[in-house]
C-alpha cells in the first residue's frame, strides 16, 4: 500500500477536526470509486489509499500512533494495521455505511448512535374571523383533533407493569445491514421501525402506538389588524412527540368572512356607494359607512358614476403597521326604476332640451362619438 502522508491524501490539515477528516474522505471515495472509473486504472488505487488514510485517522488512538510515529507505528503490526480491506477483499468489499450514513439514517452505531426521541408534528388550524373581529382583534376558542401521548402506558405503548423488549431481529440496534452487490446499507429495522425495541404486551387503549387521538379545546388571542393567511402560533400544541420527544406546534391560520359592505386591500378599505341621478349632477352630501360609525361626504357637483372618495384614517391598523389606512368610497350613478308616468315625462322632457346642447351636457359622450367617427373614417 501505498506510504503516503495520510493528510496530504485525505487534502486536510494535520489540525483537521473528525468532520473535516470524514467529509475530505466521503468526496475522495465517491470520485475514484472503480465501478465510477472503469476506464481509470489508478481509480481503485487513489480509491485504497483513501480508505486507508481515513480508517487510521478516523481512530482516535491509530491517529494518535501516527502523528508520533508516521508508518512506523503499523509496520510491525504494533496498532494491526494490515490492508484496510481484509485479505483479498479488494474494492468489492468496502462498506458504504460511513459515507452514507447521514442520508439513510444511520452510520455507525445503528441505534445506539442516535436518539429514538421525535419530535411531534406541527399542525395547522385554518380559522375564518369577520373583517371586524380582524380590524379590532378578539379571543375566540378553537377545537383540535390531534394525537396525544397515552395516559395508560404514558407513552411506552406497553400494558402496564409490562415493558417494551429488545427487538430480536436488531437486537436493539435499530438498524439492519442490506447487502445489495457492492453496496453495503444500514436500513431501519422492518420490525421495530428503528426503535430497537419490541413490544410484546401493547397497551389496550393506544395499541402500542404510544400515542392516542382526541380533540383538545384551545383559546386563540387574535391580534388587532390581521390579515389573509397570516398565521398564529401555539407553541407546544402541536401533536405529542415520539418517544417522549417534545410536542408540535400549531399553527392558526386566519382567512377573513367575506364582508356585505367592505372590501379589504392590506390596510385599505373599499366599497361602493350608489347614489341619485340629481344628487350627482346637483350634488349635495351622503353619509358613508365606517367601521366605527357614519362618515359625511360632500358629492361635488356633476360628478361621474365611479368618481373616488377617500377618507384618511378610516381604515385598518395593521399588525406591523404604525398608522391606520384610508376607506375609499366609488360612487355609483344609479338608474331610477319603477317610474311614474310623471317622472317619465319630466325625463323625456330633460332629454328634449339637452339634446340641443348635447355637446355642453355629455362631453364624454361627444369625445366617444369623436373616436367612433375616426375609427370607421380610418
Amino acid at each position: 500500500m501505498s506510504k503516503k502522508d495520510y493528510y496530504e491524501v485525505l487534502g486536510v490539515n494535520r489540525d483537521a477536526s473528525d468532520d473535516e477528516i470524514k467529509k475530505a474522505y466521503r468526496k475522495l471515495a465517491m470520485k475514484y470509486h472503480p465501478d465510477r472509473n472503469p476506464d481509470n486504472p489508478k481509480a481503485e488505487e487513489h480509491f485504497k489509499e483513501a480508505k486507508e488514510a481515513y480508517e487510521t485517522l478516523s481512530d482516535s488512538q491509530k491517529r494518535a500512533a501516527y502523528d508520533q510515529y508516521g508508518h512506523a507505528a503499523f509496520e510491525a503490526g504494533g496498532m494491526g494495521g494490515g490492508n484496510p480491506f481484509g485479505a483479498g477483499a479488494g474494492a468489492q468489499g468496502f462498506d458504504f455505511s460511513d459515507i452514507f450514513g447521514d442520508i439513510f439514517g444511520g452510520g455507525r452505531g445503528g441505534a445506539g448512535g442516535r436518539s429514538n426521541v421525535h419530535r411531534g408534528a406541527d399542525l395547522r388550524y385554518n380559522l375564518e374571523i369577520s373583517l371586524e373581529q380582524a380590524a379590532r382583534g378578539t379571543e375566540t376558542q378553537i377545537r383540535v383533533p390531534t394525537m396525544a401521548e397515552c395516559d395508560t402506558c404514558h407513552g411506552s405503548g406497553a400494558k402496564p407493569g409490562t415493558s417494551p423488549t429488545t427487538c430480536s431481529t436488531c437486537h436493539g440496534q435499530g438498524q439492519v445491514r442490506m447487502q445489495q452487490g457492492f453496496f453495503s446499507i444500514q436500513q431501519a429495522c422492518p420490525r421495530c421501525h428503528g426503535s430497537g425495541k419490541q413490544i410484546t404486551s401493547p397497551c389496550g387503549s393506544c395499541h402500542g402506538a404510544g400515542r392516542i387521538k382526541q380533540h383538545k379545546t384551545l383559546s386563540v388571542k387574535i391580534p388587532a389588524g390581521v390579515d389573509n393567511d397570516d398565521r398564529i402560533r401555539l407553541s407546544g400544541e402541536g401533536e405529542a412527540g415520539a418517544n417522549g420527544g417534545p410536542a408540535g406546534d400549531l399553527y392558526v391560520v386566519i382567512h377573513l368572512k367575506p364582508h356585505s359592505v367592505f372590501q379589504r386591500d392590506h390596510n385599505d378599505l373599499h366599497c361602493e356607494m350608489p347614489i341619485s341621478f340629481a344628487t350627482a349632477a346637483l350634488g349635495g352630501e351622503i353619509d358613508i359607512p365606517t367601521l366605527d360609525g357614519v362618515a359625511r361626504i360632500k358629492i361635488p357637483p356633476e360628478s361621474q358614476s365611479g368618481k373616488q372618495f377617500r377618507l384618511r384614517g378610516k381604515g385598518i391598523k395593521g399588525v406591523r403597521s404604525s398608522t391606520y389606512g384610508d376607506l375609499h368610497c366609488h360612487v355609483v350613478v344609479e338608474t331610477p326604476v319603477n317610474l311614474t308616468d310623471r317622472q317619465k315625462e319630466l325625463l323625456q322632457e330633460f332629454d328634449d332640451i339637452s339634446r340641443g346642447n348635447h355637446e355642453r351636457h355629455s362631453p364624454r359622450a361627444k369625445s366617444w362619438m369623436d373616436k367612433v367617427k375616426d375609427f370607421f373614417g380610418q
